[in-house]
């Protein structure tokens, strides 16, 4: 159904939350409009239930109030249509690409790779670093560079202590 292969041992509304585009109360109201009960394993219907159940879906929009569907403002065709799998995918990629290219805030933040819903970037969403690892190799590169400043620090005090050490003094008895 929909390009999706769907589990047969499953429950009829389980099973259809398996396409793209359906949950679970969408899968449910598509069994209710066929008369199919929501419990019954998906795999015991005959084939006329199934293709039933997938005319109920294609015909969500009439069946169904708007607040139900997945896309319910089309400024195009002034339709509210609900989109299910492959449909769904490529009807979200136009919205995105569109709201890019009327440079919109959330078509820029989109382009950025930013987060586009209002939520905080400080603290959280950090991609494209890994920090442990930089971490481990900016203390690696200090220790190689403090190891080599102190070998040629050591070297020139002792080079110079033997001309600048002082006579041992004389014991005193």
């Amino acid at each position: 159904m929909a390009n999706t292969d769907l589990d047969g041992t499953r429950a009829v509304a389980l099973a259809l939350t398996g396409v793209r585009g359906v949950g679970l109360r969408i899968a449910e109201v598509a069994c209710h409009l066929t008369n199919v009960p929501a419990g019954e394993m998906i795999g015991n219907l005959p084939e006329t239930t199934v293709d039933g159940i997938e005319a109920a879906l294609n015909q969500l929009t009439t069946r169904v109030p708007v607040w139900m569907v997945n896309h319910p403002h089309e400024p195009i065709a002034g339709e509210s249509p609900h989109y299910f799998g492959p449909d769904l995918e490529t009807r979200r990629r136009d919205d995105v690409n569109q709201m890019k290219m009327i440079r919109s805030y959330r078509g820029v933040r989109h382009e950025r790779g930013q987060k586009v819903r209002g939520q905080r970037t400080r603290s959280n969403g950090r991609t494209g670093m890994a920090a442990g690892v930089l971490k481990k190799a900016a203390k690696e590169a200090a220790a190689a560079s403090a190891k080599e400043s102190a070998g040629t620090t050591a070297k020139e005090p002792a080079a110079a202590a033997p001309a600048a050490a002082p006579a041992p003094a004389a014991k005193k008895e």
